[in-house]
């Protein structure tokens, strides 16, 4: 791919990462699960995890993302734990991508596990209580499920665009 046009959709797939983000602050809760939210920007992940020629290329959208979020309106914390939540799926799921047998909703399942307990591994180090950590088997159900609709919308996006 040519330098212009894979800048081009860098660039093109941070914006809708970004887009998506600030939608979803929008919308009401689904769980009843302090800090739970869709991910819906993990559809653009994934998307670019597939269709960017390189590994770099689609973690440049989502460090794109985490950052332009955070100056937009987050601060530290919420970049702290978008950070860390988001470079642990996304090395979990770039890793399943290249090397098993996984389908997108899986790997994307696997993907939202990890980033729930990355973050709450972060908030049970800068609360200092491990108290916190008794939230894991929750948060590991929200994260599969909601990796598994986030996967099953990448899987589809992809198909309508033909990926």
């Amino acid at each position: 791919m040519r330098p212009l046009r894979l800048t081009a959709r860098i660039a093109l797939l941070t914006a809708l990462s970004l887009i998506l983000f600030l939608l979803e602050g929008f919308l009401p809760l689904p769980f009843p699960v302090p800090g739970a939210k869709l991910g819906l920007a993990a559809i653009v992940t994934l998307i670019a995890l597939r269709i960017l020629p390189r590994t770099r290329d689609a973690a440049a959208v989502l460090l794109l993302r985490i950052f332009l979020s955070a100056f937009l309106g987050g601060g530290f914390a919420p970049l702290l734990y978008s950070m860390a939540g988001g470079l642990a799926s996304f090395a979990a799921m770039a890793l399943l991508l290249r090397h098993s047998q996984l389908s997108l909703v899986g790997i994307s399942a696997v993907g939202g596990l990890l980033h729930n307990m990355a973050q709450l591994l972060v908030a049970a180090a800068v609360m200092e209580s491990s108290a916190l950590l008794l939230y894991a088997p929750l948060l590991g159900v929200v994260g599969i499920l909601t990796g598994t609709g986030i996967g099953i919308l990448a899987q589809s996006t992809m198909k309508k665009i033909k990926c």
